[in-house]
């Protein structure tokens, strides 16, 4: 087996991203923290994205493995979230108040003699290859139809002639907050926040490993930048520029768009350079 990973700040304070690495129990992820509407800031000056990722990553490398063979990775998610509650509560943080809770998204496998594992929140990701060329997407991603709108209202910031990332920001910010409540929702997304509504909508599963090649898991810093506005991702072009450029390349080609785009006008997205993370394992 084959591991190749990075994790790239973007153009934020902190990387909110990280990742999971347990190999002696075949466990792997991805988080990607998100600041919380209402700002909390650490002792060190840390976002609640920032320790919400690193308490789960924390938790999650810290399971036995002997632990690991004996329950799904759905278990483990559940029970580092039910974590990530208590120690919000321990900080003074509302559990009710979904404005002030820190959340991070994850994408995790266990990988097993004869089969895969998975569990999966927002919009991390999660690929499979086969032998004869296949690329499958496991996972779906559920922000698409909130960011959707976001960019269609940052696009008709622009064609009212704006002119500066900060300016159109300002216009779409308010919208960026409504969603925060949308977290665990049957209309909007799941999220790891310790509501323990995650229990009925975080996406879990099993894969087979027959003809199975390779998994990547990616948070959506790595996804293709595209003009086009309502483009989905095509995991099947994804997994050929990652082939072709290798993970690190990859990230690295998206950067020197970004930084040919800071004021985020061709590729209409929220920052300039968003946190940038993956596994890709070649079985």
């Amino acid at each position: 087996m084959k591991i190749e990973t990075i994790s790239i700040q973007g153009s934020s304070e902190w990387n909110e991203d990280a990742l999971i690495e347990k190999s002696g129990a075949g466990v792997y992820g991805v988080l990607d923290g998100a600041t919380s509407v209402t700002p909390f800031r650490g002792p060190q000056g840390e976002t609640g994205g920032y320790l919400a990722s690193q308490l789960v990553k924390k938790e999650l490398e810290a399971i036995e493995v002997s632990w690991w063979e004996t329950v799904h990775v759905k278990d483990a998610v559940l029970r580092a979230n039910q974590s990530l509650r208590q120690e919000m509560i321990a900080h003074g943080i509302d559990p009710e108040d979904r404005e002030t809770l820190w959340t991070t998204e994850i994408a995790l496998v266990k990988i097993e003699e004869t089969r895969v594992q998975y569990a999966q929140t927002g919009d991390c990701m999660i690929f499979a290859t086969y032998k004869d060329g296949t690329v499958r997407t496991v996972t779906y991603d559920q922000l698409d139809h909130i960011d959707l709108q976001t960019r269609i209202r940052w696009k008709a910031c622009l064609e009212q002639g704006m002119t500066t990332r900060k300016q159109i920001r300002e216009h779409v910010e308010p919208h960026i907050r409504k969603n925060k409540v949308l977290m665990n929702t049957i209309n909007g997304y799941s999220a790891m926040n310790g509501q323990p509504e995650l229990a009925s909508f975080l996406e879990y599963g099993v894969i087979n490993r027959i003809n199975l090649t390779g998994l990547l898991l990616i948070t959506d810093g790595l996804f293709p930048h595209s003009e086009d506005i309502y483009g989905t991702l095509d995991g099947k072009v994804l997994m050929e520029e990652i082939e072709s450029k290798g993970l690190q390349g990859y990230a690295e080609s998206l950067i020197a768009l970004e930084q040919n785009d800071p004021e985020c006008q061709k590729y209409l997205r929220f920052k300039t350079s968003d946190d940038k993370t993956g596994i890709w394992i070649r079985l």
